[in-house]
């Protein structure tokens, strides 16, 4: 499938910290557009780049910009995942990690900020989060415009070339699934459970 043919938004998300700049890294370099501004730089805790797009940000009040993405990869944090109309066909690559991965990542990111970051706050943390995965997975299932395909952040990690080649599977085909494995740094997986 060529990938203008895609009628489509392919959708990354997950918790913050799930590995979505990693699956919008395989996608890009699988061939796919993406919808990116580039305005927040790659960091120490994204050295690769974050491959966000601030609009996304204002997608209660904004949502003028979604048929430019048809076709395209955009990331939207889970917690936009209900903001999304009903205009658009969606396919959403869907990003899970350990929860004590998740916070830790977070943790060290805040603390890198010299941000507040008490380890104490992650039981109410992880609560608050199982909650809403709950929530988003079953608004996701109820969404007949939406089909999901839910990933393991660290099988993505360890196994690349099988992650690939579902994503690839999954959003029609016509991808370079080898060039996207390859994409995958492990060395950037640092926050372990």
């Amino acid at each position: 499938m060529e990938n203008n043919a895609r009628e489509f938004i392919t959708v990354v998300s997950g918790l913050p910290r799930s590995g979505t700049s990693m699956a919008m890294r395989m996608l890009e370099a699988g061939g796919m557009p993406i919808l990116t501004d580039r305005i927040r730089r790659p960091d120490d805790d994204n050295p690769k780049g974050y491959y966000e797009f601030e609009r996304v940000k204002r997608l209660k009040e904004d949502k003028a910009w979604l048929p430019d993405a048809v076709g395209k990869a955009v990331k939207i944090i889970s917690f936009l995942l209900p903001e999304l109309p009903h205009t658009h066909s969606c396919r959403i690559v869907f990003l899970r990690r350990a929860m004590p991965e998740v916070l830790a990542s977070q943790r060290h990111m805040l603390i890198r900020r010299g941000e507040s970051a008490e380890a104490d706050d992650d039981a109410q943390m992880a609560q608050v989060y199982a909650k809403h995965l709950k929530q988003v997975e079953a608004w996701i299932a109820a969404q007949p415009w939406v089909q999901a395909l839910y990933l393991e952040h660290r099988a993505i990690i360890d196994h690349p070339a099988a992650a690939a080649t579902a994503m690839n599977a999954f959003l029609g085909g016509g991808l370079d699934a080898a060039a996207m494995a390859a994409s995958v740094d492990a060395t950037l997986y640092r926050q372990r459970a």
